[in-house]
């Protein structure tokens, strides 16, 4: 499995035979490597309905014929702009051709600004566990910092974890350093942050925070074999 990382929480997974996404905000996004017009996906997973998180799924996915899973209300909302999904509800999972998909808590919140200004209502926000390929992933999403965290960490084997350190809308790199104590991953990417001046971060700070050897800064475009 090939794991890469392209700029505020857009985490790219290469299986075998399939490349997932993983909140896929391109356009707009100057940290992202991407080309929204361009970039391939069989699957689109979406941790919740936020403008930089939906991103240009509508795009990708159309030109794609990709699969996306979110959750309910979200893959409800994007099917009626004529997308192929599959909804989950927190603590649910689905196994998939590609791998076996669960949604965990977030606190946080979730809503998508539609171009007219309206603001749709898409759910509870969520994290994601990946499993394939005898790896797991969690993608955390957009949250602050929660108990629960520990319960994740003690009931899955998490090969690598990628965490918000951002602070103002998720956890700061103080919670993220217990997020990653808590969840007991194997290595720790820090997402989420430097996109916008009020979520700006030292991610070299934050992996000093932690565990030697546990934590990995990644530039967009940067990948490793998981």
């Amino acid at each position: 499995m090939k794991v890469s990382y392209h700029g505020h929480s857009i985490v790219r997974i290469e299986t075998g035979n399939k490349t997932i996404l993983i909140d896929p905000f391109i356009s707009g996004n100057d940290q992202c490597d991407l080309q929204a017009d361009t970039v391939k996906a069989d699957v689109i997973l979406l941790t919740h309905g936020h403008n930089d998180h939906v991103g240009d799924t509508v795009d990708i996915a159309k030109r794609n014929d990709a699969l996306v899973v979110a959750p309910v209300e979200l893959a409800n909302y994007l099917g009626s702009k004529g997308l192929n999904t599959h909804p989950i509800n927190l603590g649910g999972s689905h196994e998939f051709d590609f791998g076996r998909v669960k949604l965990t808590k977030a606190f946080h919140s979730s809503s998508f600004t539609e171009e007219n200004g309206n603001m749709i209502y898409t759910g509870m926000p969520a994290g994601i566990l990946f499993y394939a390929e005898g790896k797991t992933l969690y993608h955390a999403g957009d949250t602050g910092l929660f108990s629960d965290l520990k319960l994740i960490g003690e009931r899955n084997d998490i090969d690598v974890a990628f965490l918000p350190i951002g602070d103002n809308f998720t956890m700061g790199p103080e919670d993220a350093a217990l997020a990653a104590e808590w969840t007991r991953a194997k290595q720790v990417v820090p997402v989420h942050y430097n996109t916008f001046p009020v979520i700006q971060q030292d991610p070299n700070q934050y992996v000093e925070l932690l565990q030697p050897g546990i934590g990995k800064v990644m530039n967009p475009g940067d990948e490793f074999e998981l």
